[in-house]
């Protein structure tokens, strides 16, 4: 097996399976015991993340005989009197769902308590924050309802009004669906639940020593008002003494365990009728419960991002029960099917103990109706695998929506896993292979390279690799380490069980938990410090099957390594640089830097020849063998015709791989400084990294003025009213030798508008600005940084370097005030006014900019991301706290 490249030790061991998960914003939480520790994989021995689950209060849902006790499967709920909290199920949020675009991550508690936790952006501190308990408000939900139960005590079924009736046809079949209706100012009163008797499921799935423990208890207590997230949610009675039935009770109690979380990725709607500026924006969150129910919640993204205030709660809402299988549901997974983002169709996978699989779908039309009346439909579009006496203890679910494919792994408690294949246009399922893979039960399952690559882990300590080439998948070994890559860490490897495996964004890296063997290692030490462990091993040297013709050149440079390793390498690096040309993919490129980093030190042929060939091949159109003092002046000549994700690429790698022995700073100053000399003969990505930029801000200085130009002839409140206008005109004076000739017409248009209007209005983009720390004017000489010209310095010429240096917004071009700012990672550069999203979308330089769409200057939800660089913009934290790290 190949040796892990880097590690983070634990101080508590996970229990679960599935106990890890990797953020799409770089970050990698791990479910280990009663903790959540969110690590960096930039800095795995750094600053850490926490959550801790505590000891939650039994919900008292009723009142049972005493002589009941032994009855109708409470003796688990009698019997239990210790409760050990751990955290059994966790997952990340898309990108965009924390006030800070940031992830949310919900947490399932092993007592079946599910919670979102945000990260303290603002805050300073190590504890991530809770903001929604969704078990209290299922909860309320069905206490609103009496759980579902009709108030006749014989009845036991729906009511023929809500009861769906099921087709015979598998594909059209609709399933019961427990709907929460919404209305203005009515009552949720048209829910029904199943009244199920699982009275032999209590002690189901290999007797879980974790059974959710409520209380048997006489009267309700009063639930926490959470009324702005309940929507007028009718409020629960403060007390309840009525007599249950030990059926009823059991059947209440698994309806609010829950086993299982799952995040779908973000949505995006437009109510009918309405304009652009109205869209809805949510993710679906899933949770799998006990009972066989699976309730869907939405969860709604905020209106817009700010870095200041945190303690703003999500609008969080239940849309469905669905009755998904018959015992309990131990796993989820989510997929969205076609290409076309405006028409989705979301796909829910559900793996239960009692061994079956099934795959649900909601189309576009039952979300549009979802999104407006409160009601969500899905119906079952398969069932892949039937009820068997082997349970599901993980799924891993692909959807390629570029070869029409999706691929399903099934891991079971048997130590064996499926693999399903499912074409999506004629949805034709395939089971490909069936294998025993494992000796215990299988603990994490992730798929990479969009379903060609598959991992396994279990709880034996063996994590396998397998390739799925056609309709046949066979096992090869885990890519080695290149050279230079791997770890010197003395971290013990007396490993007992893996539990978990998680591929980073970009399929480069792969994350192990591991748990100690503590009977091996050093009582006095290692064993009270070191109870399990995060292994990143690369997976960059993977065989994918399909691979591009590789450059020749490297392996006659490199000689006593293997031909094919350096050659997946450049294969699986340009494959992962292709996949984020998509802007709606958040640019995470930590894994692919790491890599090209170390490859520098050892080969670093290697590296310029993997950055020829794409920026060949991605700016040219063609692979260009030409060297790269004859392809710069080329690629130059591109750059209005290119996508905008491409200029922020090239950025990123000139910054961190190429420019990466000098810091931050000093290539900023370098690329202020070169306009001034351009005898100097300057490094030739330095110019390549200047040029870029430039092409970016000559881009939103164009929206900047479009956007001004079209609010004025057709005022509209949704529209993105660009900041530093006067700045962008002075800079378009100063550099007008350079600039496009449609910026410098569009500049003396908006310049002649902002005239007439200053005269009847107090306009903010005055061409002096004023330094907020002595009131003295500021003049804009660099778009970058200004200094303010103090009164003494009139009086003393040799000291007119002692002025405020102040920051510029690197959007408006204004003077920073002294207030939080979002923060780039990568240029270290601040920013006061968010680009718009259109910036981001360009595919190239506009030949007109007068004739852009008005949605082109929507102002819903501006996105913080750098203007030069693309990443995701964060609050700047100290050393000792947590921070993501895309680069």
């Amino acid at each position: 097996m190949a040796s892990r490249f880097q590690e983070a030790s634990l101080v508590t061991s996970p229990s679960y399976p599935n106990a890890v998960a990797w953020s799409s914003e770089n970050l990698i939480a791990v479910a280990a015991g009663h903790l959540v520790i969110i690590l960096n994989p930039a800095l795995p021995s750094g600053p850490r993340g926490v959550i801790s689950v505590p000891n939650a209060e039994p919900y008292q849902i009723g009142k049972v005989r005493y002589e009941d006790l032994l009855t109708g499967g409470l003796l688990p709920s009698s019997l239990k009197r210790e409760r050990h909290p751990s955290v059994r199920s966790l997952s990340w949020s898309h990108l965009g769902m924390s006030q800070n675009y940031g992830c949310l991550l919900a947490v399932c508690s092993a007592e079946g308590r599910v919670k979102l936790y945000r990260p303290p952006f603002s805050d300073f501190s190590a504890d991530w924050l809770e903001i929604a308990d969704v078990s209290d408000l299922l909860f309320e939900n069905l206490l609103s309802i009496n759980f579902g139960e009709s108030n006749n005590p014989s009845s036991t079924s729906l009511s023929n009004k809500d009861q769906v009736v099921q087709p015979d046809h598998e594909d059209d079949e609709r399933i019961p669906i427990l709907r929460t209706r919404k209305r203005r100012k009515t009552s949720l009163d048209n829910i029904n639940l199943h009244e199920m008797d699982i009275s032999d499921q209590a002690s189901c799935s290999k007797q879980d020593n974790q059974t959710v423990n409520n209380v048997l208890a006489v009267e309700l207590y009063e639930q926490p008002s959470n009324a702005h997230n309940c929507h007028s949610l009718p409020k629960a009675p403060k007390k309840c003494s009525r007599e249950i039935s030990p059926e009823k009770y059991v059947s209440r109690e698994a309806l609010l365990s829950s086993l299982s979380v799952a995040w779908s990725s973000l949505l995006t709607f437009s109510t009918e009728g309405s304009s652009f500026e109205n869209l809805l924006r949510f993710s679906l969150l899933a949770i799998g419960s006990k009972s066989g129910c699976v309730s869907i919640w939405k969860v709604h993204a905020p209106e817009s991002y700010h870095i200041e205030r945190g303690n703003v709660s999500p609008n969080v809402e239940l849309t469905a029960i669905i009755q998904a299988h018959s015992s309990w549901v131990s796993t989820m997974s989510w997929g969205i099917s076609g290409c076309d983002s405006s028409n989705p169709q979301m796909l829910l996978v559900t793996g239960s103990c009692d061994g079956s699989v099934k795959i649900w779908m909601s189309n576009k039309e039952d979300l549009q109706k979802s999104v407006e009346v409160y009601t969500s439909s899905f119906f079952l579009l398969k069932q892949v695998v039937a009820v068997n006496l082997v349970p599901v203890s993980t799924l891993s679910f692909v959807v390629n929506n570029y070869s029409d494919e999706m691929h399903l792994a099934i891991g079971k408690g048997s130590g064996s896993f499926e693999v399903w294949k499912c074409e999506i246009s004629t949805r034709k399922f395939e089971q490909v292979a069936s294998t025993n893979a494992h000796d215990q039960v299988v603990t994490g399952l992730a798929w990479s390279y969009d379903g060609r690559c598959l991992y396994s882990c279990s709880q034996d300590n063996y994590v396998r690799n397998w390739i799925l080439s056609e309709n046949t998948i066979s096992e090869v070994p885990i890519p080695a380490n290149t050279p230079g890559l791997s770890s010197t860490s003395d971290l013990p490897d007396d490993f007992l069980s893996c539990l978990g495996v998680a591929l980073s964004p970009g399929n480069l890296a792969v994350a192990l938990v591991r748990s100690f063997n503590i009977e091996l290692l050093n009582p006095m030490y290692e064993a009270r410090s070191q109870k399990a462990a995060v292994e990143f091993i690369w997976n960059g040297a993977q065989q994918c099957g399909e691979s591009e013709d590789c450059s020749e050149t490297i392996t006659e440079a490199i000689l006593g390594f293997s031909k094919n390793e350096y050659a997946y390498w450049e294969s699986n690096l340009l494959w992962s640089l292709k996949e984020f040309r998509d802007y709606n993919k958040p640019l995470v490129l930590w894994d692919m830097i790491a890599a090209m980093l170390a490859f520098k030190q050892s080969m670093p042929e290697f590296v310029e020849l993997v950055t020829t060939k794409w920026l060949s091949v991605s700016y040219l159109g063609f692979h260009a063998d030409i060297p790269m003092e004859d392809l710069v002046p080329k690629i130059s000549k591109r750059f209005s015709a290119v996508p905008s994700r491409l200029l922020h690429i090239l950025n990123v790698i000139s910054r961190r791989v190429m420019l990466s022995e000098l810091k931050t700073d000093e290539i900023n100053r370098k690329l202020q400084g070169q306009r001034m000399n351009n005898e100097e003969e300057t490094d030739l990505w330095l110019k390549l990294l200047q040029e870029s930029e430039r092409e970016l801000r000559e881009r939103l200085v164009g929206l900047s003025f479009s956007a001004y130009l079209t609010a004025e002839s057709a005022p509209s409140t949704g529209n993105w009213h660009p900041a530093g206008l006067a700045q962008m005109q002075q800079w378009v004076e100063i550099n007008h030798d350079i600039v496009d000739n449609q910026l410098q017409t569009l500049s003396l248009e908006v310049k002649s508008s902002l005239t007439r209007s200053s005269s009847n209005s107090t306009e903010t983009a005055l061409e002096e600005e004023n330094c907020p720390y002595c009131a003295a004017p500021v003049h804009f000489k660099s778009p970058e940084e200004a200094v303010c010209q103090a009164p003494h310095q009139k009086k003393k010429k040799e000291r007119c370097d002692q002025g405020h240096k102040l920051e510029r917004c690197c959007v408006s071009m204004q003077v920073c005030p002294p207030t939080p700012l979002w923060f780039c990672k990568c240029c270290n550069r601040l920013t006061l006014e968010l680009a718009p999203e259109a910036l981001f979308a360009l595919l190239s330089f506009p030949n007109d900019l007068k004739s852009l769409p008005e949605y082109s200057f929507s102002k819903v939800a501006l996105k913080p991301f750098c203007l030069f660089c693309g990443i995701l913009l964060q609050r700047k934290q100290p050393e000792f706290l947590l921070s993501a790290s895309p680069v």
